[in-house]
């Protein structure tokens, strides 16, 4: 194993959006088996310490590798295109719109069907851009225009959240 290696490399995975979620479990297990601290105790602390350092590292490469969204970005910067998301905020007029719509939405929502009708409209949306970004990073490799719409999924999940705060507070 190789500290330096990207994500997809440590994990022996083909660097695509498209991934099998059991796949990532399973590796991730055994990489963790290899390089659990415990294993290396009769080496001394300093074996300990790598062995944290490649646990950390691991548990790392797993978070962006499971979350979609997060893949995404990571494929992004790996060739080149970053997200920028706090530095970034330009969106369509079109999404922006739809982001006030919703919002609005949300502050007229006052039964639980109301916010899961908003968050199935939400959730559908959400679909289309994955599918997008599946597309542009896997078929087209075009990773600079893919950027916006996994920026715009950012924006979704944090809007997707505050929705469910919502249904939670309901509950």
């Amino acid at each position: 194993m190789n500290l330096q290696s990207d994500d997809f490399a440590l994990f022996g995975l083909t660097p695509q959006f498209a991934q099998d979620s059991a796949a990532i479990d399973a590796q991730w297990k055994h990489l963790q088996a290899q390089a659990h601290p415990d294993k290396f105790a009769a080496q001394g602390a300093a074996a300990q310490r790598v062995a944290m350092q490649w646990s950390v590292r691991i548990n790392e490469a797993y978070r962006r590798l499971k979350d979609p969204l997060a893949r995404a970005a990571y494929l992004c910067e790996l060739h080149g295109q970053p997200i920028n998301a706090h530095s970034n905020t330009a969106m369509p007029g079109s999404f922006l719109m739809q982001q006030i719509e919703w919002r609005e939405a949300l502050d007229e929502a006052h039964t639980e069907a109301d916010l899961e009708a908003l968050l199935s409209s939400v959730q559908s949306s959400k679909a289309n851009l994955m599918q997008e970004c599946a597309a542009l990073i896997d078929n087209q490799q075009d990773f600079a225009s893919a950027v916006l719409p996994v920026r715009c999924l950012m924006f979704i999940d944090k809007f997707v959240h505050d929705l469910n705060q919502r249904l939670d507070a309901l509950a």
